[in-house]
């Protein structure tokens, strides 16, 4: 196999890794999930329905929980949740400002206040240690990330809510696959929401679930998804007769559709296939870049399962004359896609401002956020794709050496 590690970048006038570009986060899509698409829309029903339904069992069952609400999104999850879970204007809620924006925008939406909190700089997860010095007589909810599929210190975070009498939404966007010391993500917390986006394990374009052991929670969760209606249009419309519902309290438009769970309901069937791709494929980066100036993720610890959702380098930029920004230019220029995550949540606008968030207040996030660039890791990924995305990474650090 060639070396090009050593040829000219493209950014400075060589020829790119690729003569295509490579997407980050392509959805690895199948024939099967394009039939059952296809019935739904010959069967008539495209709304929530018998497709719902059925996702919602297979997760429950997956996960290991008694109940599992489908929704739009995880954020509406979160959102419905945080209700759920007596969270009220003027409350506080404890969330890591390592992670996407709407793990915080949610606790904003019920009028609560989102109280930032620092990550572990290795794992990237949300520090247990933070979190104690963050709680006050006004939090009700801690909300650790999985963060790109590693589970958080739960036992930590358990432990903490006990004790000042807390509940716990874990968010589980990146880890539909996570186990914490032998303990099923989705079944440890008072509820858990999980992410189908578009570029994650189980992908249903958009979509949600929360998992949860309450019963009461579960069913309040699904009626306030559909505007607080008694009854979804399955049961108003099916073979069994028209049925009239009630509103009991204004809702939400937070449903998901029979065309979102075709696509969830064979994405989940091959979901311990595809995430055993992705465990070779971090493997073989582990081993390509481990000479390079950047930091690796962190060793899974025994008795954890890691998503493996997010495959994320930390530029050492100390060593590089280039920053993190450049370095993701120069990637694209070889048709590499990248993505950044995150942007600590305490550097945007809105929460600096609101807030009052200096950059430096929350530092290892805000080391990270300066230094992380995610490498395509979808297990779409031909063998091909990933020498490129080696060859192209090796060639842009080592020409950035210092």
């Amino acid at each position: 196999m060639t070396d090009r590690s050593r040829e000219p970048l493209a950014i400075d006038g060589g020829s790119p890794i690729r003569d295509d570009y490579l997407i980050f986060g392509s959805p690895d899509l199948r024939e099967p999930e394009i039939a059952e698409v296809t019935d739904v829309l010959r069967s008539g029903w495209i709304g929530t329905g018998p497709r719902v339904h059925r996702f919602e069992s297979d997760f429950a069952s997956y996960v290991g929980a008694p109940h599992a609400v489908a929704l739009g999104s995880c954020t509406a999850g979160l959102h419905l949740s945080l209700i759920a879970l007596g969270v009220r204007p003027g409350d506080e809620v404890i969330v890591p400002s390592m992670t996407f924006a709407a793990t915080a925008n949610s606790v904003c939406h019920v009028g609560a206040t989102p109280v930032l909190v620092d990550c572990d700089r290795d794992t990237h997860n949300i520090d247990p240690e933070a979190v104690r010095a963050a709680i006050t007589e006004r939090t009700k909810v801690i909300v650790p990330v999985h963060f790109a599929g590693r589970a958080a210190e739960m036992d930590a975070l358990l432990a903490l809510a006990k004790e000042h009498d807390l509940r716990i939404l874990e968010d589980a966007a990146h880890a539909t696959e996570t186990i914490y010391r032998g303990r099923k993500v989705g079944t440890i917390g008072d509820c858990t929401a999980f992410s189908f986006y578009v570029t994650k394990n189980v992908v249903t374009g958009e979509g949600g679930m929360v998992t949860t052991e309450d019963e009461e929670v579960a069913a309040w969760i699904k009626v306030a998804g559909l505007h607080g209606m008694s009854k979804d249009a399955w049961k108003r419309y099916s073979d069994d007769g028209f049925r009239h519902y009630q509103i009991g309290f204004p809702g939400f438009k937070y449903n998901m559709t029979d065309i979102q769970a075709a696509l969830g309901i064979h994405q989940l069937a091959r979901v311990e296939e595809c995430w055993k791709k992705r465990e070779q494929l971090w493997k073989t980066y582990m081993e390509a870049f481990r000479d390079l100036p950047v930091f690796l993720p962190a060793p899974v610890p025994t008795g954890d399962k890691h998503a493996y959702h997010l495959f994320i380098l930390v530029l050492d930029t100390d060593r590089l004359r280039m920053s993190r920004d450049e370095v993701q230019q120069a990637l694209h220029r070889e048709n590499i896609g990248t993505g950044i995550h995150y942007r600590g949540v305490h550097l945007h606008p809105y929460y600096a401002e609101r807030f009052g968030y200096e950059p430096e207040s929350i530092p290892n996030t805000h080391y990270i956020s300066e230094r992380t660039i995610s490498l395509p890791f979808s297990s779409k990924l031909a063998e091909s794709d990933v020498r490129d995305v080696v060859d192209g990474v090796r060639k842009v650090l080592l020409a950035a050496e210092k």
